[in-house]
């Protein structure tokens, strides 16, 4: 602990901290994040790597638990991310985006097909309205990185191989007078890759 200039302690962010606010939270359903707006209390050194691996202080957390508890309290403002609770917001960083989606289950509901993705950390977004999909790609090797919105400006990675069964779902549709292979879900076309580049 440190005093600051009004010799008052300031106890340093930790990922035990957050553990035990968040321990006294009632169980029921998500944190509300979207309703808390605690005040700044500086940077943690938690890490989110592209492939959706938690680190603490250049360790993985090895706890499913727990990196299922910190990703449930994910706040993005503008291009930073926070943990927040209640009480506290610290300062996180995350390599690409702060979820990675590993699989997705095709279903058909009426006319529409419904691509249904589920996280690392167990979230579930439908692909549709509420949840798009978008991909860029590298402006030097063309290639493609996939994302999914998941909830409150927080998207996933898609991982390659869900990537490529996506792919094998494609059809060629024309948006705004332009050709482009993509994907449909929940009544939505994603488009993917200009049709033009295909050739």
């Amino acid at each position: 602990m440190t005093k600051d200039n009004d010799g008052q302690m300031i106890v340093k962010p930790s990922a035990d901290g957050l553990a035990l606010s968040l321990s006294a939270l009632p169980k029921r359903g998500p944190p509300p994040v979207h309703l808390w707006n605690p005040p700044y209390c500086g940077e943690i050194d938690i890490r989110i790597a592209r492939d959706g691996t938690w680190f603490h202080e250049g360790t993985p957390i090895g706890r499913p638990g727990l990196v299922k508890l910190f990703s449930s309290i994910l706040k993005r403002e503008g291009d930073r991310f926070f943990l927040v609770t209640p009480v506290e917001k610290v300062g996180i960083t995350v390599e690409d985006a702060p979820m990675l989606a590993l699989d997705f289950d095709v279903t058909d509901k009426g006319k529409d097909q419904v691509l249904a993705f589920k996280t690392k950390t167990e979230d579930i977004a439908e692909a549709g309205p509420n949840h798009p999909i978008r991909v860029d790609r590298d402006p030097k090797t063309g290639e493609p990185s996939p994302y999914i919105l998941i909830r409150a400006n927080l998207e996933a990675l898609i991982d390659r191989k869900s990537f490529y069964r996506m792919v094998d779902l494609c059809v060629h549709e024309n948006v705004a007078g332009k050709d482009w292979f993509g994907l449909r879900s929940s009544g939505v076309f994603f488009p993917i890759i200009p049709s033009a580049d295909l050739t």
